[in-house]
């Protein structure tokens, strides 16, 4: 009794429906599909009940019997996010193909839904039913990796920090690219390689020269190599020699 008295209350701990009143006309998941819809097509500060309750032609007071609050609507969003995620895989290979695999889908994610990083950073992830069987899922891929389970959590936050990086860059990245007119003064990745490089010859900067000359040119773009390459040096250094 004491845990269901002290356990915080979400928009899961509640039926979906009272059991009384007239039978439902939609589903929390129909109603979510629409939010994340309006969130995709016009960013998170337009996803409000009434502009809902318009996208699905009903009143807002309706969807309050589906959904207390805009906050428990946002929560509903995120999870479906969550959910979007391929757990199907078996585990028990490679951990860190396993995981670097998770991660990718996790990237992606946030790419099609550029709003969710900063939802999470405004109001702090709630963890709905599909983002715990993500997490019970990381953690088991990482079952065969060394470290404490402390790490491993660390693990699995670093992963989705990384992730939400890494997505908001791509983002960037394709916002510049659309607007690009070709003209270096645009600020595109060529035009400030260019002048990075230009910096570093005058030889005020020798250990920034130094390290672009020994990187030399760079390789062909690929919007996951970097992100794939980090996650491979830093998941087996915190599971390996890190403090407890």
């Amino acid at each position: 009794m004491a845990d269901r008295e002290t356990r915080p209350t979400t928009v899961w701990s509640r039926p979906e429906r009272g059991a009384r009143g007239p039978a439902p006309e939609r589903s929390r998941t129909q109603i979510t599909a629409a939010a994340l819809a309006l969130a995709d097509a016009e960013g998170l500060a337009a996803v409000s009940m009434r502009a809902l309750a318009q996208r699905l032609g009903t009143g807002p007071a309706s969807l309050y019997r589906y959904v207390g609050s805009r906050d428990e609507l946002l929560d509903l969003m995120a999870d479906a996010v969550a959910g979007e995620l391929d757990l199907s895989g078996a585990t028990g290979g490679d951990w860190l193909d396993d995981l670097v695999g998770l991660a990718l889908q996790s990237k992606d994610a946030h790419v099609r839904h550029p709003w969710l990083a900063d939802l999470n950073d405004r109001r702090g992830e709630v963890l709905g039913p599909h983002a715990i069987d993500y997490l019970d899922h990381a953690l088991g891929i990482l079952a065969p990796a060394p470290g404490t389970a402390g790490q491993k959590l660390e693990a699995v936050g670093l992963l989705g920090g990384l992730a939400v990086l890494f997505a908001r860059r791509e983002a960037a990245a394709t916002s510049t690219a659309a607007t690009s007119t070709g003209d270096p003064s645009t600020g595109g990745p060529a035009a400030r390689a260019a002048h990075l490089a230009a910096v570093a010859a005058e030889g005020r900067h020798p250990h920034l020269l130094a390290a672009l000359t020994a990187a030399g040119a760079p390789p062909p773009a690929d919007r996951d190599a970097l992100f794939v390459r980090l996650l491979r040096r830093l998941l087996p250094a915190m599971l390996g020699q890190g403090e407890p």
